[in-house]
């Protein structure tokens, strides 16, 4: 691939070196189909999809499962409800944070060996948490856990990028973004039933199987997708192979990609690089939008067993179920709409005269834009009423649309403005979301007790009026933005 093809596959990006052509053979994938993972047969990459939006959904599963045995985690540890939702705080937060170094790390190690190290830690950590003897103790095994747990989300942009073109990414990558949104909304569903039958403690013990059974399936499914690690490891085989044995003290061959840097300034350019990404106009606001989002969902959900046991009168398995009106909009939007971003995509991408942009991710994000805030103000003024459960619910369908709609969006635009850098990209955005996520729902019920149901949750949808002209004004005036706000790596 030429240096021009480089720039034109990362448009928001400059390369760290400028030197000229290395004279040395060069290695290149297109070389190798059968270790190009975009020449992979079809079930083989879905095989690695399906490992890693395993990932993505358990890691969040375990952020809100206990949800519904608040009260009961609270008076068995001797604490108050809002302690117990710290263990939430501290679990997303880290969530969040992890991938600021989990990403870099696997564009300079590779995708397989942190997926497998990492989940196998967080499988482990599910063993403490069962046994915790305090809340304290329960809030720093979940906050480390949220950082190892993390490694889905990091780098599953990042590896659907390195399998699949994109024409074809939006598609994939929806269902793999399912995980992000299904694990907190199925959480408090299974919780539900786990707490009331089985105890809280058993939340821990049956996710250290569903764990340990989903870090098994990596070590047979998983392959290494990131293009350099494959060329280095090739070009290792290569050199050892016409050294006879062991490894010529020259490199035999040159691979695209390759970073001749020392280990230690390539790791601090690695770890620097989501920051200066998050710098980037668009990014920075896009990152917002999911904020609302992320701190919206958690601070409903986290409430959902007082508004409805308080207001309706459910048990904890009912209000477990409740979590299936914004399920099924997820499932609605990821069926019937998100593959249509790919189609719009191919649509201006054929009107522009084949001139492909990033910004053509964004117009279906407009559907989110109206749904999200519209869902909140009709479910905080239903709720507020009195309105009955049914119909307190119905929003929440739509607000799952809308979230869908704003996030795949959003990621799918990361993704292709910064394709070399997809899991760096992604981590920018995800950490100010994760962060915002885990400490809103800590303030959400004094805001609720003090404002109603009916103006606390209209706040949050206020901000969505705010922010709803964002994916307009950034398809418009995108590309301009990119060409004066250009990320140097």
């Amino acid at each position: 691939m030429s240096r021009a093809e480089r720039a034109e596959r990362t448009p928001l990006l400059q390369r760290w070196s400028d030197e000229e052509e290395d004279v040395r053979p060069t290695l290149k994938l297109s070389d190798y189909p059968e270790e190009d993972p975009r020449a992979w047969p079809r079930w083989r990459k879905l095989a690695n999809v399906g490992v890693i939006a395993t990932m993505s959904i358990v890691s969040p599963l375990v952020s809100s499962m206990f949800t519904p045995g608040i009260a009961e985690i609270a008076e068995d540890l001797n604490t108050s409800p809002t302690a117990v939702i710290a263990t939430t705080t501290g679990f997303v937060i880290m969530l969040g944070i992890g991938p600021l170094i989990l990403a870099p790390l696997s564009e300079t190690f590779g995708r397989r060996n942190l997926y497998l190290t990492c989940f196998s830690t967080f499988a482990l950590l599910q063993i403490p948490a069962a046994l915790a003897p305090n809340i304290a103790f329960l809030i720093a095994v979940r906050s480390v856990a949220g950082f190892f747990g993390s490694v889905g989300i990091a780098n599953g942009g990042g590896t659907i990028s390195d399998m699949f073109v994109p024409s074809e990414r939006a598609g994939v990558f929806g269902w793999y973004l399912l995980g992000p949104l299904l694990g907190p909304t199925l959480g408090p569903l299974f919780g539900g039933f786990i707490v009331e039958h089985l105890g809280w403690r058993w939340i821990f013990w049956i996710m250290t199987i569903v764990c340990a059974v989903n870090t098994l399936a990596g070590y047979f499914f998983l392959r290494e997708t990131y293009a350099p690690v494959i060329l280095q490891r090739l070009a290792r085989q290569l050199r050892d192979g016409e050294a006879g044995s062991g490894t010529s003290e020259a490199p035999a061959y040159h691979f695209e990609g390759e970073d001749s840097r020392p280990l230690r300034q390539k790791l601090a350019t690695s770890l620097a690089r989501p920051p200066r990404i998050f710098a980037q106009p668009i990014v920075a606001v896009m990152s917002i939008y999911q904020a609302l989002l992320f701190g919206t969902t958690y601070s409903l959900y986290t409430n959902m067993q007082d508004i409805y046991s308080g207001i309706y009168g459910f048990t904890t398995s009912q209000v477990g179920l409740l979590y299936l009106g914004p399920g099924l909009g997820f499932l609605t939007a990821v069926i019937l709409l998100v593959p249509r971003i790919d189609t719009v995509y191919k649509s201006l991408t054929a009107s522009h005269g084949d001139r492909a942009r990033p910004e053509f991710r964004l117009p279906l994000a407009n559907i989110g834009a109206v749904f999200v805030p519209a869902a909140l103000f009709a479910f905080a003024w239903l709720v507020e009423s009195r309105a009955h459960w049914f119909a307190t619910i119905v929003p929440t369908f739509f607000y799952g649309i809308g979230q869908v709609m704003i996030l795949n969006c959003t990621q799918n635009y990361y993704i292709d403005a910064f394709e070399a850098y997809a899991a760096s990209a992604i981590a920018a955005g995800t950490v100010f979301r994760s962060l915002v996520g885990g400490l809103v729902p800590l303030v959400a019920p004094g805001l609720f007790e003090r404002l109603g149901y009916g103006w606390g949750i209209s706040v949050f949808g206020f901000v969505g009026v705010a922010l709803a002209p964002a994916p307009v004004l950034f398809y418009v005036f995108g590309e301009g933005i990119r060409e004066r706000w250009g990320v140097k790596l």
